[in-house]
């Protein structure tokens, strides 16, 4: 009867808005909520096989589904912590309950995933949101390198764990020497005294060490009357209790253009000099150290010129053992330790975990999602790579409900339910009226 599929179209109106009404409720409860992703409902019409030409037509009504637009994204709004995180783009920060953590491992647990989070660092170190979502990545070597892991299998993440009383050494691995030395001391009659120079450098433990280097001239004999244009640099290691860690002999240019630049470096004893790079390979008891002398025939580096001593411009790497004092994400997801001696180490690298369908994605609690059929298996990638976006630091991702836009559905949803509910008021009417006919 057609009269009773207006009734049950009338009641599929309600719940469907009633669906839609739970949608627009949720998203304006969640206005304010960093990271949230609005959930929308869609109608679809019930259409019940009609006879062409029959004469009467019986009422489908509508059924209601609804899903969360995981792939809309909210304001990024600025934060003062350094561990406030958004991805402006594709991609999502790996996490993981804390619960679920087995020994600063995932065990068996699937990863989460959620675009922001505010993250801290506990009394155990471990960087996590105040909801115990735990922030996950891959760990660096010593060297800051971040080693190859795969990128399909959560199996080489761990949790991030920053120790807040950790202190490190940054040892020196190149030294640059940009000293003149006098083209007069090669020169017939000259004393022939050997001219000293001391360099630090900091030692694989943190320790200062020097390096004493005495530039020898080579005076002419007779009968010669020209300028050697030679020197013999004999370098010393105080970690080595001032043992000699090489000898070499040093030959300058004495031609129009090039003059005074180095011609060739002889190595008597030592690591070797490599003419391409202009560096000796110097083995000493701090760790291994590139002396760069320059190349032969390039300006710059060491150079014999004219009657004086210059140390021009001497450089070095590396820092003292410093105290943590700062921890930072930049874009590319590197979880940086700042110390208070300057130096910085990398200590993790964040990947950014990427579904060829995101709004497949299983919606959890603390806007965090999860693989489902429907999303298709992960990625992990490095942020900028590939789809995905980039990691900011100091900032949170805003809720992506537009308040405005879910107060004009709020009103049309209720329109629409106040218009349902008086059909079936009408169909009340008339089936009243059918059953007065016995009367």
């Amino acid at each position: 009867m057609t009269i009773s599929s207006s009734l049950n179209a009338g009641v599929a109106g309600l719940n469907a808005n009633a669906t839609k009404l739970a949608t627009i409720s949720d998203n304006i409860a969640n206005a304010s909520t960093y990271g949230y992703k609005r959930a929308a409902t869609d109608f679809e019409s019930m259409v019940i096989g009609n006879s062409r030409g029959a004469g009467k037509y019986s009422a489908g009504g509508v059924r209601a589904s609804s899903s969360r637009l995981i792939d809309e994204r909210g304001a990024i709004v600025g934060t003062a912590n350094a561990l406030d995180l958004a991805v402006s783009g594709r991609g999502m920060l790996p996490v993981i309950p804390s619960v679920k953590l087995s020994d600063g491992g995932l065990g068996t647990q699937p990863i989460m995933m959620t675009t922001t989070g505010s993250f801290r660092i506990d009394a155990d170190g471990v960087v996590k949101t105040d909801s115990g979502l735990v922030l996950l990545g891959w760990p660096a070597n010593i060297s800051g390198d971040i080693p190859i892991r795969p990128r399909d299998s959560a199996s080489g993440l761990e949790a991030v764990v920053i120790r807040a009383n950790q202190t490190a050494a940054d040892p020196t691995t190149r030294i640059g020497l940009g000293i003149n030395l006098p083209a007069s001391d090669t020169a017939v009659g000259a004393s022939g005294a050997p001219i000293p120079l001391s360099v630090q450098y900091y030692s694989n433990l943190g320790t200062t060490e020097t390096l004493t280097l005495d530039f020898t001239p080579g005076v002419p004999v007779a009968p010669a009357t020209s300028a050697t244009n030679s020197w013999t640099m004999v370098i010393r290691d105080s970690a080595s209790n001032g043992a000699v860690v090489g000898e070499y002999e040093l030959t300058f240019d004495d031609t129009r253009g090039a003059g005074g630049t180095l011609a060739s470096v002889t190595t008597t004893s030592g690591g070797a000099y490599s003419a391409a790079a202009g560096t000796i390979a110097l083995s000493v008891a701090g760790g291994p150290i590139a002396l760069s002398l320059g190349r032969p025939g390039q300006a710059g580096g060491v150079t014999q010129l004219a009657d004086s001593f210059l140390p021009t411009a001497i450089t070095r790497d590396g820092s003292p053992t410093g105290n943590l004092t700062a921890v930072e994400v930049d874009e590319n997801g590197y979880v940086n330790a700042t110390y208070d001696t300057g130096f910085v180490r990398r200590l993790y690298q964040i990947p950014l975990v990427d579904v060829p369908n995101v709004n497949g994605l299983t919606a959890l609690g603390n806007q965090t999602f999860e693989v489902s059929p429907d999303s298709g298996s992960f990625l992990l990638w490095d942020a900028g790579d590939g789809p995905t976006g980039s990691v900011m630091g100091f900032a949170r991702e805003g809720s992506a409900t537009d308040v405005a836009a879910e107060l004009t559905a709020l009103i049309t949803t209720q329109r629409a339910y106040s218009s349902n509910a008086k059909v079936i008021q009408t169909v009340d009417e008339m089936l009243q009226e059918t059953t007065n006919i016995k009367r």
